[in-house]
């Protein structure tokens, strides 16, 4: 298997693969796969990967699915990284680049994480997987697991946006709407994975969803001719594609791929839902619950990310930051990129945008670096929750 092993992301305790396991049996930690990186630098090389498919697939040396025949994909990942020079221009910066995520299947970023947790699900033999979702999630478990021909369950808020529900119940999903937010989804969702014994693909409560987000990192350093940015702006809900590239960093750097340089890694919260952002300013190795959470991004509209002991030390050891936007401030990053660059971004997307300008005006962010801003989907799933603030 390409998987040696699994290793708690707390204590480091290593679990076998090849069976289902959710987090630390000891700790309640998220774990992590851990590969023969020596072997897998054989055949990932930098020459090698020009004629490969164009999808996240390309580097399966470093994914968790042996057997291409169990790969269930619909084509995820290899999005642009778009020069935004017009944008950049407005901000006062010479380099500003966005990965768009839009176009990925599903029109998320989700779609990675879910290829290859939903493929390994089926591969170690589940009938059923489940997860609670802000939107994005439920829609990318259930096109991948029809892909699969698996049932599919999913927990939302009942104020998701109705074009969420539409598409995930499209795909022939489940969905069951719960009172509050998407930690109350979870909760719900937990009891009845447990009760009915659905695989759960929760963000970080299995092994494998976070490797699939990692090829975000990945496919930065391939884009960028195997250099990494000097800022990176990601839009922090639960922080697994964070945390997955940062993983993708340290995996990279063994295989002689890049060298030991990182990005300054920045998570991007709403005003009314940042846990994240309070527990970096305050020095916290992880944060407290969120209480009141609002924002109309619901993907960042998670009161306490089960990763984000993870995050913190990413964005601590990256010497990066945290930082809030407010609701306005979210709407009109939206509108910037888009009359900029012609990119109708999501509005964690736009939460990005409007992070950076806050930075570049504190000094934070300087005019010659590197600057990488992720948008993780495309506006137009937003528009019911977006058009009040509009």
């Amino acid at each position: 298997m390409s998987v040696l092993r699994l290793e708690c992301t707390k204590c480091e305790q290593t679990f076998a693969p090849g069976k289902v396991w959710n987090l630390c049996t000891a700790c309640q930690a998220p774990l992590f796969a851990r590969y023969d990186l020596e072997r897998a630098a054989r055949t990932l090389r930098k020459e090698a990967l020009p004629g490969r498919e164009r999808s996240m697939w390309r580097y399966h040396e470093v994914l968790p699915v042996d057997d291409p025949a169990h790969r269930l994909s619909l084509g995820e990942g290899f999005t642009p990284l778009l020069s935004a020079p017009r944008l950049g221009s407005w901000l006062g910066l010479q380099r500003v680049l966005v990965k768009d995520e839009s176009g990925n299947p599903t029109g998320s970023f989700k779609a990675r994480g879910l290829s290859a947790a939903v493929s390994m699900a089926k591969a170690l033999g589940a009938k059923a997987v489940c997860l609670p979702s802000a939107g994005n999630a439920g829609s990318a478990l259930a096109a991948y697991a029809a892909r699969g021909g698996l049932e599919a369950h999913v927990f939302v808020p009942k104020d998701i946006a109705s074009l969420f529900l539409m598409e995930t119940r499209a795909y022939g999903a489940h969905v069951e709407t719960v009172e509050g937010l998407i930690s109350d989804a979870g909760r719900v969702c937990a009891g009845l994975a447990k009760e009915h014994g659905w695989y759960e693909c929760a963000t970080l409560k299995e092994p494998y969803r976070v490797e699939g987000k990692k090829t975000m990192g990945y496919e930065l350093a391939e884009q960028l001719g195997w250099t990494l940015p000097d800022v990176i702006l990601y839009p922090t809900g639960g922080g697994t594609g964070l945390i997955g590239m940062w993983k993708a960093f340290e995996e990279m750097e063994a295989m002689g791929l890049i060298g030991a340089k990182r990005p300054r890694m920045v998570a991007v919260q709403a005003e009314g839902c940042a846990p994240i952002v309070k527990a970096h300013a305050e020095g916290k190795p992880d944060a407290p619950m969120w209480q009141g959470a609002t924002t109309h991004a619901h993907g960042l509209r998670v009161p306490k990310a089960l990763g984000d002991f993870l995050i913190l030390r990413a964005v601590k050891d990256s010497h990066g930051t945290a930082v809030s936007v407010t609701e306005e401030e979210i709407v009109q990053g939206t509108k910037d990129i888009a009359a900029a660059e012609g990119l109708f971004v999501a509005p964690e997307g736009g939460a990005c945008v409007a992070a950076l300008k806050k930075l570049h005006a504190a000094g934070d962010v300087k005019p010659e670096e590197t600057v990488v801003v992720f948008n993780t989907g495309t506006g137009f799933k937003y528009v019911e929750n977006m058009a009040p603030l509009w």
